[in-house]
């Protein structure tokens, strides 16, 4: 853990995740979705991690669990570290904006 307080946590969670639930929801179903990010012959771990954001954010901040927030970390340092490897050129249609999407942030977005 990095020692950083729920409240901190929450807040860049808030600022990382530009997606809707609705919008990363929909984003999750699209072939794009599935085909990004690592697979070991199941589902990837983005989109795993998608399908677990959009839970987060439609929970309720009191009925959020410990685990949650450890997700909530997980993503942060997820979107920093990926945002920090963008390819050049045009990136709209790209697997490196795909896995960040999958992980409800939208580069383009920004």
């Amino acid at each position: 853990m990095s020692g950083k307080g729920d409240e901190d946590v929450r807040k860049e969670f808030g600022e990382v995740v530009n997606m809707t639930a609705g919008e990363l929801e929909k984003w999750l179903k699209s072939d794009a979705s599935k085909d990004a990010g690592q697979h070991d012959g199941g589902e990837s771990v983005g989109h795993e991690s998608g399908r677990r954001i959009v839970d987060i954010l439609r929970s309720k901040k009191a009925d959020l669990s410990d685990d949650d927030e450890k997700h909530m970390r997980k993503v942060v340092g997820y979107v920093h570290r990926h945002l920090a490897q963008k390819p050049k050129g045009d990136v709209t249609e790209t697997k490196w904006r795909y896995s960040l999407m999958n992980w409800g942030h939208d580069p383009l977005e920004d």
